[in-house]
């Protein structure tokens, strides 16, 4: 991470790339494993890795992360244990495309949250941009045929997945109240908050809905969750928004699509299509627009 660490954009592209497997592995094994326990598993394991190393910072930082204790509680709820849970439990319900329709909308509420808590403006540059990466993001979710939007239908998975944006938009918002902690520190102690918030629901949900039955890919999935989507892309993320802002970093979101499809003609054997080159050049187009650094001043 020190070789990255000042490298924003980098970061954030990183964040998103396993992001979109954690999103394509939550669909492909919700019949394997109950979305509270992926959920409460990947958090405690995550804690349970980075707390060591977090150690030495933990000790220093503690007296900052408990005088910030009201924004360290908002953020673990809002990034942690909600987020997450609730896109798995709604991708029970409801199909890929539309989680990823709906995952394009974050850039959106980031920006509309930023106003409404912080009265941050964005300037016409940056509202051009966001529009022309979320037509790339349709664009690829879609892939390239309207009417497919038209024929979509929605169901609870759909409000659950929404609302579990809603709640990572508002933690990226609220990182700017983060206290001054090391990174480390920083995590495992929202890591461990996190999973202390899912105790309730998960014995809920083993002893009244289903339990998990650890097998061979189960045990690779939450390996896979536990380390990348977590402790990388939570590392990741949240130095990003440090250094650009939530509004800009926010952007990023729209590569979602573009990695997702990217790994489902890599790993799956889908064809690349028109639209993923098409999406993929408005994405693009979309992040330099807003991310400039004529874009990147607040209006007045």
């Amino acid at each position: 991470m020190r070789h990255i660490k000042d490298r924003p954009y980098l970061l954030l592209t990183l964040a998103v790339l396993f992001w979109a497997g954690n999103f394509i592995l939550g669909r492909a094994f919700h019949t394997e494993i109950p979305p509270i326990a992926l959920a409460f598993w990947r958090w405690v394991g995550a804690a349970i890795l980075v707390t060591w190393p977090a150690l030495p910072h933990l000790r220093r930082d503690r007296q900052a992360l408990i005088n910030a204790w009201p924004a360290v509680l908002l953020l673990s709820l809002l990034g942690i244990a909600a987020f997450n849970t609730l896109a798995y439990s709604g991708l029970q319900y409801t199909q890929a495309i539309n989680a990823f329709l709906l995952q394009s909308m974050m850039p959106v509420l980031i920006v509309l949250f930023s106003f409404l808590i912080f009265r941050e403006k964005v300037t016409r540059l940056q509202s051009l941009g966001i529009l022309v990466s979320l037509c790339g993001a349709v664009l690829i979710t879609a892939r390239g045929d309207f009417d497919r939007l038209l024929s979509l239908s929605f169901n609870r998975g759909d409000l659950l997945v929404f609302t579990a944006i809603a709640c990572y938009a508002g933690y990226s918002v609220m990182l700017r109240k983060r206290p001054r902690a090391h990174p480390l520190a920083f995590i495992a102690t929202t890591f461990w908050l996190g999973s202390i918030f899912l105790v309730p629901l998960y014995l809920w949900e083993t002893f009244t809905v289903a339990s998990l039955e650890l097998t061979p890919s189960t045990l690779l999935v939450l390996a896979y969750v536990m380390v990348f989507p977590s402790i990388v892309s939570y590392l990741c993320f949240n130095r990003g928004v440090e250094l650009v802002g939530a509004n800009r970093a926010g952007l990023f979101i729209h590569l979602m699509p573009v990695f997702g499809g990217l790994m489902a003609v890599t790993f799956l054997g889908e064809v690349f299509g028109w639209y993923h080159g098409v999406g993929i050049v408005l994405i693009g187009l979309g992040i330099y627009l807003a991310t400039r650094k004529k874009a990147s001043a607040v209006a007045s």
